[in-house]
């Protein structure tokens, strides 16, 4: 099965909640290179919720930042912790 990566075709802001969260969750995976395997989002409107875990406390501000910077997202609660070993 072919997994969908992050395309400009995308960039347009008139998307349900559903599809930004999927939108963001595709542009952090494909602009941050990091394990996303803990990692949740949620959208309600045009704020993005990003919760569960990552390995250290520099991925939690790259997962931030990119998705702030998805067109669309307009605010981000970042509720990401680093997972304890």
């Amino acid at each position: 099965m072919h997994k969908q990566i992050y395309i400009h075709q995308d960039d347009h802001s008139d998307l349900t909640d559903d599809e930004l969260a999927s939108k963001v969750m595709r542009y952090i995976q494909y602009s941050v290179l990091i394990d996303t395997s803990g990692l949740s989002v949620m959208a309600v409107g045009r704020t993005v919720i990003l919760s569960g875990y990552v390995s250290c406390a520099a991925e939690v501000g790259c997962i931030e930042q990119a998705a702030a910077s998805v067109i669309g997202v307009h605010l981000v609660e970042n509720t990401v912790e680093v997972m304890q070993r």
